[in-house]
């Protein structure tokens, strides 16, 4: 499912008032946004800006960032970076969220996330109760997708390192007695530099390509929706459909935004994207769900409203259709 991802575009690169403006759209017969949906258009604008695009600090031509975290609590909120992240965490605990996964983490936590997977690492309560005894000591890895460039990855050696990234863009977690290799290693890589670095890393990186004891984490219906489709047609559907997803959204004035009748627009929508309209819009609501479940300020009928649900009853079912799991599981998950 897609998890607060739609508007990335639009909160990267265009100000307020240009978003609410790309939010208008007009042909010959038919208005698209009023005074109404401009005030729900604000709402979600702002709600979005919680996932925050992490813009990494990496120093002059260095690919690869390493840092080690030694501080009271996990401070960084709900976020992604174009970088892929490997986090080792020595001492803390709470909860993990990656993609739509929602996990327990604790001391010997080992993770690697792909590029823009949206995740958040959430120190259990009394972590903020200013006890000296509770801290978190980390180790953080960040490098660039330009690592591998060129045909590095298409060459046989590098068979399994490319199904380890493939699968990092849900998110992997580590365990059992091979992570003591590769956590030496990543507590290795903080005191090296420039080309040993980038050595190491490729050590540790090849070291998880032949770990037997591994776990993707975000489900397979996890999307990023980073996709840059350059129909404009497309681009005017998938605007619409973003802006007015938690509505009822009316097909033959889809179609007529996009010059085409309903039959042809459903048929150039799946050729495009391998789903159908629906199935692109009920993943938006299901994402928007699962956000709010975290948020803990609705209750589940609310929220079944608020995402665009009809009836309840529909909500459940499209819920666990999409997640695995019931509208209650997914709720009990994500309270502390």
């Amino acid at each position: 499912m897609i998890i607060i991802q739609s508007f990335k575009y639009q909160s990267q690169r265009y100000s307020y008032k240009k978003i609410i403006t790309n939010a208008i759209f007009a042909d010959n017969n038919t208005k698209f946004a009023n005074n109404f949906q401009i005030a729900i258009l604000k709402k979600k604008y702002l709600m979005y800006m919680k996932l925050m695009h992490e813009q990494l600090n990496i120093i002059g031509n260095n690919t690869i960032k390493v840092k080690w975290d030694d501080f009271p609590h996990f401070t960084f909120p709900w976020h992604y970076h174009n970088q892929y992240e490997i986090v080792y965490v020595l001492k803390s605990y709470g909860r993990r969220y990656v993609g739509d996964n929602i996990e327990n983490f604790a001391e010997g936590d080992l993770v690697l996330l792909g590029s823009n997977l949206p995740h958040y690492w959430k120190n259990a309560p009394e972590f903020y109760e200013n006890n000296p005894k509770l801290k978190v000591n980390a180790v953080v890895v960040q490098f660039s997708p330009e690592l591998f460039g060129g045909n590095m990855l298409q060459l046989p050696e590098f068979t399994a390192m490319k199904t380890l990234l493939n699968n990092a863009e849900r998110g992997i977690k580590f365990s059992g007695l091979q992570n003591k290799t590769i956590c030496k290693k990543l507590l290795k890589i903080l005191q090296l530099t420039g080309f040993e670095r980038y050595i190491e890393l490729l050590n540790i990186l090849n070291e998880m390509s032949k770990h037997t004891q591994h776990e993707v984490l975000a489900s397979t219906h996890f999307e990023k929706n980073t996709t840059n489709y350059s129909d404009n047609r497309l681009n005017k559907i998938f605007t619409y459909i973003n802006y007015n997803y938690t509505a009822k959204i009316d097909i033959p004035s889809l179609a007529n935004l996009s010059g085409m009748n309903v039959t042809a627009l459903c048929r150039f929508f799946k050729s495009k994207t391998g789903k159908t309209i629906m199935q692109h819009i009920n993943e938006l609501r299901v994402g928007y769900a699962c956000k709010l479940m975290t948020e803990k300020q609705l209750q589940i009928a609310q929220i079944a409203t608020e995402c665009g649900f009809n009836n309840l009853s529909n909500f459940n079912k499209t819920f666990k259709q999409y997640t695995s799991k019931t509208p209650t599981t997914y709720y009990e998950l994500t309270k502390e």
